[in-house]
């Protein structure tokens, strides 16, 4: 008896010792992601480098909320997109301290003056280090300089913070004793600096800034305790996009310690995120897998039964379904419970509550992805981003016929600022500065921006054209007449939408091979000042063609007189970009027979020049034009190229599978069918792997830049493997994906990713329309975005390209054609019959 009493006693103190290990201490300390945290503050540094996109430097989540980022040294007061930034080490973690640091230097030489987006630095080289250090319930941010700045320098380096604009407004703050409203508009007071140079006064300077003092959940205190104290400045001054801004300059002389604050995020002891019932905002199929899920803080062990109720016409709601959730696990900070109610069929609304929480209103019913799902990416969105045509919707005029003056061609040796480069010659008839023909008639805008990628003009062609050959909607809701320049969104004249809008596409694809001999590498606005432009595009030209020789310079300048005004057009060498958009041409050029026989014959024609004489490096660049142009032609050279390749594209399954795995009937060959199969089975061996790691079911693993597009193509991809081994793979990834795009994903935001569809939508979308903090129906957003390395965010915020930008290509057409194939797969009949 006395052993067992003292072995009791034994493990007792074990227990009690290793809970004190487990114990944390009061306060930010550092934890194993290699942040700071206490409690429900997190501080981050360097786990992201994205500052044009508001993601870097130090930064700090405040429950749940990221209320601050890029803490960094910058040359301006305001640093906009294209502003130099710093060269990013390595992380450097010490554990004694629980103190973060890492060196930065400036300039970053692989983007000075060159590669895609090239920024252009001034002749300044320093480096430095940056410090995270706990401090009870703060920290502080030390900034060491290797050696003095120049005195060129004194006055012009400075620690920036920025505070996110979209939780502040109408909130308070203090700065010692001058205080304010953080205002939802800038009107700050433009000065000029010691350099002729306009900047925004600061709203007020101090030592001590307390940002909303009345508010426990956004409370936070910045103390300068070096130098000359703190400026507080609306950075939307000089940049529509910009952040309100927390600055300290460096010290004439200053080295170690040159600045140095202390930082106190007020955390709300307990604090827990609250429970979001995650759900598809459009709804389900009676037929299709139906599961909901529960994202819950880490913390949060209560476990309420969650129930699916149905509303009745009456208003009342009855419980159709009531379980505990399957508890999933942990997925990124949060846990996870899944709620399957897919034995649930009966037509209705419905809603799923969870405790005090509920998700918004879903329909299940057999008809639920006809109508007001696919249809605004077709009848709005596309109609809106056309180019060169007045777009007319009712009462409203989305934009004028614009850049009926395109284009000049570009100069040689240039590097864009968007990415563009053009080589030693044009590879054309055209020099630079020439007006190009034929490049005035068709397209789409790309993204929230105006330019014209062939990728993405071709991309969306492509899609478009899969989608009419697979399900044939049948739809008319809009009038376009190319011959007068004018759309009518939600006028039917008689004409099937799809086809006209692959038509508008080829227009300019088309358009562009004949004049120049080659595809376009894009055409886009050649200053700065007109590619940042938001509003009517008719706005960026004066759509006049002037035929006289100009010469461009080869840095595209602040201002261009008017005569040259135009949008330039780059060509490249590029057989991997050309096969591409030749892929999507073959496939055209069937269902545009019929209807533009002319447009039909060129689009083939053009393939299979591409064919003829692109001289790729790697030969399964072809595969997807081998496909398209067996397809569309049936001759032997197509075939024999996949037969022979077919190893090669069963060793890149991923890639090319779903392009090829349409020609197996035509091929018609054992050993063509059986290599592809067993590469589908590893490959989908892969992708159950993947999506068992979210309790998604789909693969989310986003890179800066949300994953949405990403997942719809995974989708699509899906569909075509479905489509091809169906004893393989089944539909109920694409499902998934669909579910993920339109509510079902990580984080408190639950929107769909497809504005102004489903009850809950991302309404505020980096559209051209995006100052109007508004939307475009049907364009689909990037979607949630991941902040290093564990939190979900997609802000309701329209400046966020990589959260909230529409896009052209596949980031448009796969939503389109996943839905149409859901549709389709789930009613096994033809869709979109109005």
């Amino acid at each position: 008896m006395r052993k067992i009493v003292c072995l009791t006693f034994l493990l007792m103190l074990l227990h009690l010792a290793g809970t004190a290990q487990k114990k944390r201490p009061a306060g930010f300390f550092l934890n194993d992601k290699e942040y700071l945290e206490n409690g429900a503050v997190n501080v981050m540094l360097a786990h992201d480098f994205y500052p044009e996109g508001h993601q870097g430097g130090v930064g700090i989540i405040q429950m749940g909320q990221r209320v601050a980022t890029n803490g960094d040294l910058r040359l301006e007061p305001t640093p906009g997109q294209w502003s130099p930034i710093p060269k990013v080490g390595k992380r450097v973690i010490d554990a004694a301290t629980g103190t973060v640091s890492v060196r930065m230097e400036y300039p970053d030489s692989s983007i000075d003056r060159k590669g895609f987006n090239p920024i252009i630095y001034p002749d300044l080289h320093f480096a430095y280090t940056i410090k995270v250090k706990p401090e009870g319930n703060s920290f502080r941010i030390i900034v060491d300089l290797e050696k003095p700045l120049p005195e060129d320098w004194i006055g012009k380096v400075g620690f920036n913070i920025e505070l996110f604009p979209g939780v502040l407004f109408g909130k308070s703050w203090y700065m010692d004793q001058q205080s304010g409203i953080f205002p939802a508009q800038s009107y700050s007071q433009m000065v000029k600096d010691n350099e002729g140079k306009w900047q925004a006064a600061p709203m007020a300077s101090g030592h001590k800034l307390v940002v909303v003092p009345d508010d426990p959940m956004q409370k936070l205190v910045i103390e300068n305790r070096k130098g000359d104290g703190l400026q507080l400045i609306d950075g939307r001054s000089l940049h529509t996009n910009g952040w309100y801004i927390v600055r300290s300059l460096v010290p004439k002389g200053a080295t170690t310690n040159a600045i140095e604050w202390l930082v106190t995020p007020n955390n709300v002891e307990r604090w827990k995120s609250s429970p979001v019932v995650q759900v598809s905002q459009v709804g389900y199929h009676p037929a299709q897998p139906k599961f909901a899920v529960v994202e819950l803080d880490k913390n949060d062990k209560a476990r309420p039964a969650i129930q699916l109720k149905r509303i009745n016409p009456d208003g009342a709601s009855q419980t159709v379904l009531q379980k505990a959730g399957t508890e999933w696990g942990d997925f990124l900070r949060y846990h996870y419970l899944k709620f399957d109610f897919s034995s649930i069929q009966q037509p209705g609304m419905y809603f799923i509550q969870y405790g005090s929480h509920r998700s918004e209103p879903f329909k299940i019913d057999n008809k639920v992805y006809q109508n007001n799902v696919w249809q605004p990416t077709l009848e709005y969105f596309l109609p809106v981003q056309m180019c060169h045509i007045r777009v007319n919707d009712k009462y409203r005029v989305w934009h004028g016929a614009c850049h009926l003056d395109d284009a000049l061609m570009a100069p040689v040796d240039s590097n864009h600022f968007d990415g563009y480069i053009q080589g030693h010659e044009t590879m054309t008839r055209f020099q630079p500065g020439d007006p190009v023909p034929g490049l005035n008639r068709g397209a789409w805008h790309d993204a929230g921006d105006y330019d014209l990628r062939v990728e993405s003009q071709a991309e969306t062609v492509w899609g478009l054209t899969l989608a009419y050959e697979a399900f044939h909607p049948q739809t008319d809701n809009t009038t376009i007449d190319q011959k007068n320049l004018v759309v009518e969104i939600q006028q039917p004249d008689g004409k099937n939408d799809l086809l006209q809008q692959i038509e508008h596409g080829l227009l300019s694809i088309v358009g562009g091979y004949q004049n120049l001999g080659r595809f376009y590498r894009g055409i886009i606005e050649p200053t700065l000042r007109q590619y940042v432009m938001l509003g009517d595009p008719i706005n960026l030209t004066d759509n006049k063609v002037y035929p006289d020789h100009k010469i461009l310079p080869a840095t595209p300048p602040v201002g261009l007189p008017n005569s040259m005004d135009d949008r330039w057009v780059f060509t490249e060498n590029n057989p991997h970009r050309e096969l591409e958009a030749a892929a999507a041409l073959a496939a055209a050029s069937r269902v545009m027979k019929g209807y533009n026989d002319t447009l039909a014959s060129q689009c083939l024609n053009i393939a299979q020049q591409i064919w003829s004489i692109t001289k790729e490096k790697n030969p399964l660049d072809r595969a997807a034009l081998a496909a398209e142009l067996l397809i569309s032609t049936g001759e032997k050279t197509y075939s024999d190229f996949l037969r022979a390749h077919v190893q090669e594209i069963a060793a890149k399954a991923d890639r090319y599978i779903w392009q090829v795995g349409r020609t197996i009937p035509l091929i018609n060959d054992a050993a063509y069918t059986k290599t592809l199969e067993d590469a589908v089975k590893t490959l989908y061996a892969g992708i159950q792997a993947a999506g068992k790691k979210t309790p998604y079911g789909v693969p989310y693993e986003p890179n800066i830049w949300g994953a949405g597009w990403g997942i719809q193509n995974f989708g699509f991809r899906q569909y075509f493997l479905h489509e091809a081994f169906p004893k393989i793979v089944p539909a109920d990834d694409m499902l998934a994906a669909i579910n993920f795009v339109l509510g079902c994903h990580p984080g408190s935001n639950r929107a769909s990713f497809v504005s102004g569809v489903g009850a809950n939508s991302m309404t505020t979308g980096y559209g051209f329309n995006r100052a109007d903090w508004s939307y475009i129906p049907g364009g689909i957003v990037s979607g949630t975005a991941l902040i290093r390395p564990d939190f979900p965010e997609l802000m309701h915020w329209p400046y966020f390209w990589q959260q909230a930008e529409y896009v052209l290509g596949g980031g448009t057409t796969d939503y389109l054609f996943i839905i149409l194939a859901a549709d389709h797969l789930l009613n096994q009949q033809g869709t979109g019959k109005r």
